[in-house]
């Protein structure tokens, strides 16, 4: 894909070293999620508990009529994996540790069959569950335990040493304060961070061109563009609390990043109770700001996006096909029309639509907005708008990952609202890019879908696309969703 790089779109003030460059041309492995990671280790191991459960049920008792084992044994399977958490088991940083995290889990699996056995002593149960079956699901739940947790201790050192589990970093800031900062990440999180550069506007002494070991690669206005060009995944700023006209200038330039950003609490006087901290190792630091869908929510919508998309397809295709054979007939050119529009983090994808337009009067780059009854649409063209006909191709977007089914509608690059481009009319306008663009939205729902010819109207459909990405859920997507072919019946009037 290409990316935007330059003028105000980029946030570019033209600052970037030849060090930022040599690390934007340089090779990324993107780094495996942590949340994921955790997530997808309790699921095995709660599986593989309940399923050596089931199999000593059936070798030692034959599996017979009874069901009372089942419920039991996916109780107890579920109520271990709590019991894993509650014991702090399923973090990274534990899984480093094969000594600590197997003396953790089979101290929490031995909790749990003593509170089993309870319950089967207080319910008066015991005729009913084989104590031989329990002994034996206990021992070699144990053994079973200390072996995944071995498998499961060299998978995580292996990522570890590729650098795969390493959030790519940089920092704001520069001078003595980030050098210390840079030190108590080298001691404490060297295992999680991979520390690219810092970001200063100072270039006096006070702001040296390498500090600890870390090189200067530009000024904070330049980080806009740095973590557009390359994966960034973490900004850690290193700024006094006492700093906070700073603060709130370095956050209006960076809130627009799909990233998340810690202020370093490392040489903070004050002092806050341990929940008002995170932890990067052993580095107090508070949250700024989060990306808005990351770890496990990055799976749930994914798989939301592929099943609506692969499902809308094979429903939708008579319609499609219909349009397809309407288009030809009615004029010459392509079925379909291709359009450069901003994406995720500001990057170009090329958007898929069923053509509208006469193919000699098209207008690649959206530079004039279509109005009521524009000569330059066709008669399948005004139907197919007005209904959004002409998006389903989208779906193929969708499929390729470019698009979400549901998210801030993609611009065109050159679209003008009152003569002026998008991101010059509205300030913090490229913070709807924070999330992947959609097929249908909270702003469409809403009746701000269509012509956007005055500064109010983007307004409004930038505020609302923030709205959206501020309060994201699967059921959110699912609403707007379900609204969507409600809106177009009932909030029409400004598409043409």
């Amino acid at each position: 894909m290409e990316h935007v790089s330059s003028g105000k779109a980029a946030g570019k003030s033209g600052g970037l070293s030849s060090t930022a460059e040599a690390i934007i041309a340089s090779p990324v492995d993107r780094a495996l999620s942590g949340a994921v990671i955790a997530g997808i280790a309790q699921i095995v191991e709660a599986a593989l508990l309940a399923l050596l459960g089931f199999g000593i049920y059936r070798a030692y008792l034959g599996g017979g009529e009874d069901t009372f084992y089942i419920p039991v044994i996916l109780a107890t399977a579920l109520v271990a994996n709590i019991a894993f958490n509650i014991a702090g088991a399923h973090r990274i940083a534990i899984y480093r540790q094969p000594v600590g995290q197997i003396s953790r889990v089979l101290a929490a699996w031995a909790a749990v069959m003593l509170v089993l056995m309870a319950g089967i002593f207080v319910f008066k149960a015991s005729d009913m569950v084989s104590r031989l079956w329990l002994g034996a699901w206990f021992v070699g739940g144990a053994v079973l335990l200390a072996a995944f947790r071995i498998g499961l201790h060299a998978l995580v050192q292996r990522w570890t040493r590729q650098g795969r589990l390493k959030r790519r970093t940089v920092i704001v800031g520069g001078g003595k304060d980030a050098g210390d900062l840079i030190g108590k990440i080298h001691a404490g999180a060297a295992n999680d961070v991979n520390l690219l550069g810092l970001f200063d506007d100072r270039v006096d002494e006070r702001s040296p061109d390498m500090v600890a070991g870390c090189p200067k690669l530009g000024r904070v206005a330049d980080l806009v563009e740095f973590a557009r060009r390359t994966p960034v995944d973490l900004v850690i700023v290193s700024m006094p609390l006492s700093a906070e006209k700073r603060l709130l200038e370095m956050l209006r330039v960076l809130w627009v990043l799909p990233v998340d950003i810690r202020l370093s609490a490392h040489m903070s006087r004050l002092k806050f109770t341990d929940k008002a901290y995170s932890y990067l190792g052993n580095v107090p630091v508070f949250d700024m700001a989060d990306r808005p869908i990351s770890d496990w929510n990055l799976v749930f919508k994914w798989a939301f996006d592929k099943v609506v998309a692969v499902v809308a397809l094979v429903l939708l295709s008579p319609v499609m096909i219909a349009t397809a054979i309407a288009i030809k007939l009615e004029s010459k050119g392509p079925i379909l029309f291709r359009q450069n529009r901003h994406g995720f983090n500001n990057e170009i994808i090329r958007v898929y639509k069923f053509r509208s337009m006469y193919t000699d009067r098209a207008d690649a780059t959206a530079a004039r907005l279509v109005t009521k009854g524009d000569p330059r649409v066709t008669k399948v063209g005004k139907f197919i708008r007005k209904t959004s006909i002409d998006e389903l191709p989208q779906l193929f977007n969708v499929l390729k990952g470019e698009l979400s089914i549901v998210g801030p509608r993609p611009h065109a690059m050159e679209a003008k609202a009152d003569n002026a481009l998008y991101y010059e009319a509205v300030e913090g306008y490229f913070a709807r890019h924070r999330v992947k663009p959609g097929m249908t939205g909270w702003a469409q729902i809403n009746g701000w879908r269509g012509e956007t010819d005055t500064i109010d109207k983007i307004m409004q459909r930038v505020n609302h696309d923030l709205y959206y990405i501020e309060h994201w859920s699967l059921l959110f997507d699912f609403y707007i969703l379900v609204m969507t072919p409600v809106s177009l019946i009932s909030k029409s009037e400004n598409a043409y």
